[in-house]
């Protein structure tokens, strides 16, 4: 992922609204900003191209695009505008329709096509095996580790043994202690293999946590310290693991290593697809 697209996925992620139910929405007017749009009303032809889709995928509007007026200031007066609270599935075919030559449209259509499909498989994911869910958790982490090297990166984690500290530091504190040499080690894995791509999807949900709740206390404590947020990793691991312990859990190093890599499944897959396809095009 560039710099241009890790800025713009987090620019999505921070004006995201969360109710009390936890669904969550976008305020169509804050989308507008952050996709360029420097005028309502050419925006607003857009949400009604999106509407016309939802409409024509069998959806209901108002459950995507609910309408909300909201009080602005309008110079020393105050006057009623409309907004949207838009769902995942409305921003999708915002970005569908919107400009195609805004490069942040292209990556806008790219960010919510991730998180529709992910929220479409998060729906299904108990029904899902053992080797699908580690691809699904797999690909969520590293959405959030690139999110944890920029969060890193302002707290002043700058050089590469900065961040070598920084990211040994959280599995220490989640895995009792151990380095990533260690868990390496301990996984008896080959130089160039990464040990995320050996954890099965429990192990993987545990370092998911640990990974997005030190990006979010990175940003929310302001901190502006390697060494504050080296510390900072370290308790967020301590504090998943103590939570792991505290339920009666198996602690991470003592969880078994899956007898595929990541890197394996996602090449079986893609051979069955191919396979698949090949097939298809003989059938017709």
């Amino acid at each position: 992922m560039s710099n241009l697209q890790a800025e713009e996925y987090k620019n999505f992620e921070d004006i995201k609204k969360i109710r009390d139910d936890g669904t969550e929405y976008w305020y169509a007017r804050e989308l507008s900003e952050v996709l360029q749009y420097k005028k309502w009303e050419n925006f607003f032809k857009v949400i009604n191209r999106a509407k016309l889709a939802c409409e024509n995928s069998g959806k209901k509007i108002e459950d995507d695009f609910p309408e909300v007026r909201k009080i602005v200031e309008a110079g020393a007066t105050q006057k009623k505008v409309l907004d949207y609270e838009l769902s995942r599935y409305a921003c999708y075919l915002i970005v569908q329709n919107g400009d195609p030559r805004k490069e942040v449209i292209a990556l806008g259509q790219t960010y919510f096509a991730i998180q529709t499909r992910r929220q479409e498989v998060a729906d299904y994911f108990n029904q899902l095996d053992e080797e699908n869910k580690r691809l699904v958790i797999r690909g969520d982490i590293k959405q959030w580790n690139q999110m944890l090297l920029e969060a890193a990166h302002n707290a002043g984690v700058i050089t590469n043994e900065q961040y070598a500290e920084f990211q040994n530091a959280g599995y220490m504190g989640l895995y009792g202690g151990l380095t990533v040499d260690d868990i390496h080690k301990r996984k008896n894995l080959k130089q160039n293999e990464k040990i995320l791509d050996f954890m099965g999807s429990t192990e993987l949900i545990a370092n998911l946590f640990r990974i997005s709740q030190t990006e979010e206390k990175l940003k929310k404590d302001n901190i502006h310290s390697s060494n504050k947020a080296t510390t900072t990793h370290y308790e967020v691991g301590y504090k998943v693991r103590k939570a792991i312990q505290d339920i009666g859990g198996t602690m991470p190093e003592d969880l078994p290593k899956p007898q595929k890599s990541i890197k394996q499944i996602e090449k079986e897959q893609l051979k069955r697809l191919k396979n698949k396809k090949t097939k298809l095009l003989l059938d017709e």
